[in-house]
């Protein structure tokens, strides 16, 4: 399990997108008033923090592609089936730059325009997830290969 590199590719998807959680995806200005952007939505930057216009979608995203990855690790032995949640995981992460940029367009409809403050380092985490997930499901397809020219040479 461990011994293949397409579990650490996997790990790593897990990793940052559980880090995709907890971080800081952008910030903006509305109306002279910054707003932090997360997994769970557009919060305010004031003291007592509160959240504006929730995104649980986002939330929900980067735990099924946590949950995803993890299984996907833990399933080794079935490689065609490894391979399919691999590519679930890279529509999950596709969907997660979707919903983003939908969220963002429902936002701009409050106020009309809106102005980046700063964009996160975590908002890049899926796309770089998307680089390790088409790895990972490259050398899972390697294995495979190897895997039926072995039991063709043994018949």
């Amino acid at each position: 399990m461990i011994q293949r590199i397409q579990t650490l590719y996997l790990l790593i998807v897990a990793a940052l997108s559980m880090a995709t959680l907890f971080l800081p995806l952008a910030t903006i200005q509305l109306d002279n008033l910054f707003y932090a952007i997360d997994a769970s939505g557009m919060n305010t930057m004031t003291k007592p923090s509160e959240l504006v216009y929730p995104a649980w979608g986002l939330m929900a995203l980067s735990a099924a592609i946590t949950i995803l990855a993890f299984v996907a690790i833990f399933l080794y032995k079935k490689r065609m089936l490894q391979i399919r949640l691999c590519i679930y995981n890279t529509f999950l992460l596709i969907g997660f730059y979707g919903y983003f940029a939908y969220l963002l367009w429902k936002i701009s409809g409050f106020s009309g325009v809106f102005q980046f403050g700063n964009v996160g380092f975590a908002l890049s985490f899926p796309l770089i997830c998307l680089i390790f997930n088409y790895l990972a499901i490259r050398n899972i397809g390697a294995d495979e290969t190897l895997v039926r020219a072995l039991n063709r040479l043994r018949k």
